[in-house]
């Protein structure tokens, strides 16, 4: 994966906690407040993204986040920036998916919000609560934000046992914008306040209309105009960077998780899908670069 060397990033869609105790801020006004995780939707959101825990109320240490701060406006100007630094990397899949999202918005009439992506580093206070890193990557429908921890891109490797790369990395984050899609759709009202879970359930299907919606990022970035509205912000996607994608979502596929760290697999209590699902349905969107073949509420998946 590649981005194009001259287009500009738009950091204002980062914002980078790390190295910062306490609430994020946008605007002198804190995101959150320490309600807690309510609701089936984002006890299911705010798991890893193969399975992981949530944790709501204060966490030990929050306020002693460790990391280096950085500043992305001055260090991720362009893409050149973007293919040497993995934080300007970050901001360059951020900048492709929303402006992808925003054109496809436009196409079907309605508007994008636009979602920022916040950078933390051990735990993080958010609309949805306190989170910790151990919850991996995560969208919180209450302030239309993800959180990650980059982190968890060394875990995709070294715990998760995926072959890593760029585009796995893209993949990770444009999963979770996925989740917002869904979020401006209203699509998470169909699964409500249902803890069912298994293959056929509401929560996987929901997590695998993002994958599918991640496939559909993939297959129109390199075409989309950058956010400076030139050519293309990503340059190229190659096959071997689809591999990557796809074995990452291998990787966390639900099943792959419980053998790796169960030494079984329980089909029943599936809330992401199985390595053949998550594949399949971001082949599905890659393939066809139609949102209307991502509807994994019809039919089995």
């Amino acid at each position: 994966m590649r981005f194009d060397d001259d287009s500009q990033l738009d950091t204002s869609q980062v914002q980078d906690t790390r190295g910062r105790g306490g609430f994020p801020r946008r605007g002198g006004v804190a995101i959150g407040g320490g309600a807690g995780l309510v609701g089936v939707i984002l006890f299911i959101l705010i798991q890893l993204l193969g399975g992981g825990s949530a944790t709501s109320g204060a966490l030990p240490g929050i306020d002693q986040v460790q990391g280096g701060q950085t500043n992305l406006a001055e260090e991720c100007k362009t893409g050149a920036d973007a293919n040497a630094k993995e934080d300007c990397r970050v901001v360059a899949v951020v900048n492709s998916l929303q402006e992808y999202w925003a054109v496809e918005f436009q196409r079907s009439g309605r508007q994008y919000q636009m979602a920022p992506t916040t950078l933390f580093s051990g735990g993080v206070q958010t609309g949805c609560g306190a989170a910790s890193s151990e919850v991996g990557p995560f969208y919180c429908p209450r302030d239309g934000t993800v959180y990650i921890d980059l982190s968890f891109y060394r875990d995709l490797q070294t715990r998760f046992g995926a072959q890593g790369g760029p585009f796995a990395q893209a993949y990770v984050l444009a999963h979770e914008y996925g989740h917002h899609v869904q979020n401006l759709l209203g699509t998470m009202d169909r699964v409500g306040s249902s803890r069912a879970t298994g293959p056929q359930s509401g929560a996987v299907r929901l997590e695998l209309q993002a994958d599918c919606y991640a496939g559909l990022w993939a297959n129109h970035a390199t075409t989309e105009p950058g956010p400076d509205g030139g050519d293309p912000l990503v340059e190229r996607i190659t096959e071997q960077d689809i591999a990557d994608g796809l074995d990452a979502a291998a990787a966390i596929g639900d099943d792959r998780i419980q053998e790796r760290f169960q030494g079984q697999t329980n089909p029943e209590t599936w809330t992401h899908g199985s390595a053949e699902q998550r594949q399949r349905w971001f082949t599905t969107g890659y393939r066809t670069g139609d949102p209307a073949q991502c509807d994994t509420f019809r039919g089995s998946v």
